[in-house]
């Protein structure tokens, strides 16, 4: 699952568009994931370069140098803390451990035998800084 996870990553990635242009996108990782392991292999097709780091904590000061933010098992309360803080700010939310989507993060895996799939909140991503091209919106209906 762990390649799925990147291969979705790259393709939320490429669909984002930051306020400024970004030659290095910095992706963060937070909590406890399980399907992260292969981050290090997202590639996008516009060369930008990955740079993929993890946060010591929810409340690492770091957080606030992050493009996009892939989150892993937290719990209820410093979850919604760190999404709380990223919101309205340019950086894209991945959830890992939310498959019914409620944490507040833009994206949300859904990690099932043989498929993955996500769920896009439209309400996060309007909220956000960054925009998603509408053809996330299909890529949502897919499996990886």
């Amino acid at each position: 699952m762990a390649s799925g996870a990147a291969r979705v990553v790259s393709a939320i990635l490429e669909y984002t568009r930051w306020p400024t242009e970004h030659p290095v996108i910095r992706l963060c990782v937070a909590g406890a994931p399980r399907h992260a392991g292969r981050l290090n292999e997202v590639h996008l097709p516009n060369e930008a370069k990955i740079d993929l780091s993890t946060l010591s904590g929810p409340a690492d000061p770091a957080r606030n140098l992050c493009d996009a933010l892939y989150i892993g098992q937290l719990a209820p309360l410093p979850l919604g803390r760190l999404i709380g803080d990223m919101r309205g700010k340019p950086v894209v939310t991945i959830a890992e451990d939310d498959p019914d989507c409620r944490s507040g993060a833009m994206f949300c895996l859904i990690f099932a035998p043989q498929t993955l799939s996500f769920r896009l909140n439209i309400d996060a991503v309007s909220r956000s800084a960054v925009r998603i091209d509408p053809r996330v919106l299909r890529m949502s209906k897919g499996r990886y």
